[in-house]
């Protein structure tokens, strides 16, 4: 199976994410989105594949949002993308592209849904102490 998340190394969500996949047996593509933004193209296509409007696929906390005016309504999707892939930072993150699906992993757990459940035979537990598999590596959230 081919995965790819576009990570960000200094987000829990993202690790965890990304550990997830791991614990799966997959070693998947990682790009750090930060230093490689996908094309606006390319991040039209996962935005509308994970079933996300564009203003959902933003992130506000800790980026430029507000100082962009990025709040304001009459902005098309057009010129959020072009503000997403200009600021980076923008782009809400996990996002994962699996053979089975693309999902904003928020929390990290919605990986689940894109992996197959078979490839999971053990505990996870994410940084913080939350149990996310059991033993037989069965979903607890």
């Amino acid at each position: 199976m081919t995965v790819t998340i576009y990570h960000n190394p200094a987000c829990g969500t993202s690790r965890n994410t990304l550990d997830l996949i791991r614990h799966a047996g997959i070693e998947p593509v990682v790009i750090e989105y930060l230093k490689a933004p996908p094309s606006k193209e390319d991040l039209a296509t996962m935005i509308a594949d994970a079933g996300l409007t564009v203003r959902q696929a933003i992130r506000e906390k800790g980026t430029p949002y507000e100082e962009l005016g990025l709040a304001d309504p009459t902005l098309t999707d057009d010129q959020l993308l072009d503000a997403m892939i200009t600021t980076p930072v923008l782009i809400n993150r996990p996002l994962v592209v699996t053979d089975m699906g693309t999902r904003l992993c928020r929390p990290s757990e919605v990986v689940l849904d894109i992996l197959p459940a078979d490839a999971f035979t053990s505990a996870f537990v994410k940084e913080d102490g939350e149990a996310v598999l059991d033993a037989e590596g069965k979903r607890i959230v």
